[in-house]
Formats: C-alpha cells, sequence, structure tokens
C-alpha cells in the first residue's frame, strides 16, 4: 500500500482490495482504530478523502482515491527525558525498534524512576523532534537485552498491540542454557502463574496462563555443558523463557531466580535477537535483527545472522 507522511498527515493510495469500502469500514474494520481515537478524528476533522470532509458511514472510496488522517497530531512527553545511548535498529514514522541493553528496565516501575529505557527513547524523541511519548508494544525483563518495539502515535500503539495479541508479531531469542537438550527441537507447552512465596517469580501452574514455547538446539558447548538454543515465543507471558525451560530442567546460564549458575558478569544468557512483524500501513514484512553488546560474554553477532540461515525460523 502507498503512504507517505505529509506533516501531520498521513497520505494514503487507496489500492484495489478497498475499492467501495466506506471511509468507516476502513478505519473500524481495516485499521481497527479505538473508539476514543475514531472520536478525535470525527471531533477535529481530521480525515479527508480527495481534500474534503466525508461522511464516513455513506462515503465510498475509489482505487486512487487519497485519504489523509491527521496521525501525527503533536502530543505532549509524559515521562521524563533521560540521555541514553539509544542502539536503532529499526525506525520510520510510525514505530521504532531498539537494541535494550542487559540491566536496564523497559519502563519505570515507580514514579522517581527515570533511567528506563522509555526514558531514555523519551530524550531520543525530544533530540529528533518526535513530539509523542513512546509507548512500549512489548516487555523484555531487565537482564534481557535485544529488540523493543516502539510505538510513536496513538493508531500506532493500537494496531501493533492487536498483530502482539494475534501473533503477527514474531520474536525469537538465543539463549544458554545448562545440559544437552534432548529431543534438539520440540515444544514447551506449559501454563505460567505467580509463585505464591515470591514477589516476582513465576511458575509452571495448571491454574496458570495458556504459554508455549518452541525451541531448537543449534549447538552444544562440552566445556561449560551448556547448550545454545533458539527460541520462538507463541505467547508472551512474564519470565515465559525462564519458566520454560527450568520447568524441564534446563535453566539458563545465570538466572539464579529459576535454578541457573550465577556469574559476575550476566544474570541471565538471554537476548531477543530477532523481531518480526507485518508493517500496519504499508503491509510490508519488516524484519529486525538485534547485534549483541561489543563486549558480550555470551553471544556473538554471526549468531544472531545464522537465524536468517536457519530452517525453521
Amino acid at each position: 500500500m502507498k503512504t507517505k507522511r505529509m506533516g501531520d498527515w498521513l497520505e494514503v493510495i487507496i489500492p484495489d482490495q478497498w475499492d467501495g469500502f466506506t471511509v468507516e469500514k476502513i478505519l473500524k474494520k481495516e485499521w481497527n482504530v479505538p473508539r476514543k481515537l475514531m472520536h478525535s478524528f470525527r471531533s477535529n476533522k481530521e480525515v479527508t478523502l480527495n481534500n474534503e470532509s466525508p461522511h464516513w458511514k455513506t462515503a465510498k472510496v475509489k482505487s486512487g482515491d487519497i485519504l489523509r488522517v491527521r496521525l501525527f497530531r503533536p502530543q505532549p512527553l509524559e515521562v521524563t527525558p533521560t540521555y541514553m545511548d539509544i542502539d536503532v535498529i529499526y525506525e520510520d514514522d510510525h514505530m521504532l525498534v531498539v537494541n535494550k541493553p542487559a540491566g536496564v528496565f523497559t519502563h519505570p516501575n515507580t514514579p522517581h524512576e527515570h533511567d528506563t529505557l522509555v526514558n531514555g527513547v523519551a530524550f531520543y524523541f525530544q533530540m529528533n523532534g518526535i513530539e509523542s511519548t513512546p509507548k512500549y508494544v512489548h516487555r523484555l525483563d531487565r537482564d534481557t537485552s535485544g529488540a523493543i518495539l516502539f510505538a510513536k502515535h496513538d493508531l500506532a500503539i493500537a494496531m501493533l498491540g492487536k498483530e502482539l495479541q494475534e501473533r503477527k508479531i514474531k520474536r525469537t531469542y538465543l539463549a544458554w542454557a545448562h545440559g544437552k537438550l534432548k529431543p534438539r527441537r520440540g515444544k514447551i507447552e506449559q501454563p505460567i502463574g505467580k509463585d505464591r512465596h515470591h514477589p516476582v517469580r513465576r511458575r509452571v501452574s495448571q491454574g496458570g496462563q495458556h504459554a508455549e514455547t518452541h525451541y531448537e538446539v543449534l549447538s552444544y558447548n562440552s566445556t561449560h555443558d551448556a547448550s545454545l538454543v533458539k527460541l520462538q515465543l507463541q505467547t508472551g507471558r512474564t519470565h515465559q523463557i525462564r519458566v520454560h525451560l527450568s520447568h524441564i530442567g534446563h535453566p539458563l546460564l545465570g538466572d539464579e531466580m529459576y535454578g541457573g549458575k550465577g556469574s559476575i558478569d550476566y544474570k541471565q544468557a538471554l537476548h531477543a535477537a530477532r523481531l518480526t512483524l507485518i508493517h500496519p500501513f504499508t503491509e510490508k514484512e519488516i524484519q529486525c535483527l538485534a547485534m549483541p553488546a561489543k563486549d558480550s560474554p555470551l553471544f556473538t553477532d554471526e549468531q544472531v545472522k545464522s537465524l536468517d540461515q536457519s530452517s525453521s525460523s
């Protein structure tokens, strides 16, 4: 689909498959615009068709028509910006993918916390004239590094959130797990719930939420008795990979909370190496590879790049 930004507005050339649709159908069914945002668009006349304000329920579009929507209305920054060296993997007018370092929280957990990735991205927005508050689509644990997706405006967060819910955003991780996993390729499907005896820890619990993790062993290191594992999440439960691998007797290296052996260099050997999604507006596939930190004792650029050649990816 052909789109381009014009100031505060997104211009869309109506594709053949939308021919005969009403404006309302495009906004509601194709883009799933939330009700509050629909009301704002309507009240402020922020949707035009061929430079006129159409009646949404009756105005039908034709292939080649020009639909404009004011998506980029300036918004106040709602978090404290903090300088941080942000590693941008992908960016366009709608979204930003950032390579999060280990040891940084994704977002503030208290009002006085200003050293999280969200604060760093807010500073990046401020420095680059992006008048909005960064909204994360998914999270990573503090000590997990790798790709995190942010939305730049209200419709993007709604559309990307729906993609995540429908499992259309694919996240691939690299991990070092204790021991030799058998079989080399498999699926862990066990529900995950809170651990009553610990404020943070999760556990496999029959009363928990459905959770599904697919894994493939890429190599085995006999010196450290550890397996390099590729993992893909079908669900996004808190600590899912850590809980599932611990449950089958192969906790992550360094993950003391779940039975792994500790290290002073890292808390858990887990890296969100690849993020793949369908762009909500252009409908093209976007694939982002997050390279490990230069001083990473765990992962290499070659291991991340090899995910592209991996047969089951």
